[in-house]
């Protein structure tokens, strides 16, 4: 595989964990990207000191990362989201873990990439016919991972950050005015078209 991605839905147990890390493994020694998106549910966890310290793991391994707003807040502990608030934390993440890309998705606020020594954000695409959220950052994630299947995770420049953002916003703001998630996820048309 070109891109292996993973979240912490498949860490909550055990067993799975341990395959999942297996899977991690085998895929850094093949020299793909390893891509990770935190997705912290709650309920799944048996405590959320465990679901910590799998995030972190998933920091420690990835080369991409997907990470909500609501995600950095259960990290940090910080519900300040201004301009300094944002940077705090994505400065933290990329000192400690020297993660190549950042992307925080940010709901109606849209979405930012942070790669080597830029920030691009973009703004939503905000639909009036939304009717739910779910798998919107789904969507959003793998728009991004579709974009860097065809242009590398390699020299992007302030125009591919833009174009890929523009794009997993557009993706993601389709998605909402849907019931469902992988079923109903956009076509490559409808999305350009938006």
């Amino acid at each position: 595989t070109r891109i292996f991605h993973f979240g912490t839905l498949s860490m909550t147990h055990e067993k799975v964990r341990r395959a999942t890390k297996k899977a991690v493994a085998i895929a850094k020694q093949t020299g793909a990207i390893i891509s990770f998106d935190p997705n912290i549910r709650e309920p799944l966890w048996n405590s959320m000191d465990e679901a910590r310290e799998q995030v972190l793991y998933g920091l420690g391994q990835c080369h991409i990362l997907k990470i909500s707003d609501n995600e950095v807040e259960f990290l940090f502990g910080t519900t300040d989201y201004d301009e300094g608030a944002r940077l705090i934390p994505v400065k933290w993440i990329r000192e400690k873990y020297d993660i190549p890309l950042i992307l925080v998705s940010m709901g109606k606020e849209g979405s930012r990439a942070y790669y080597q020594d830029r920030m691009v954000e973009k703004a939503p695409f905000i639909n009036e016919n939304t009717i739910e959220t779910t798998g919107a950052g789904d969507t959003f994630c793998a728009c991004v991972l579709h974009y860097t299947c065809k242009h590398g995770l390699e020299n992007l420049t302030e125009k591919n950050l833009k174009e890929m953002l523009t794009y997993a916003n557009a993706a993601a703001s389709i998605i909402t005015t849907r019931k469902g998630a992988l079923r109903v996820m956009p076509r490559p048309e409808e999305i350009e078209a938006l």
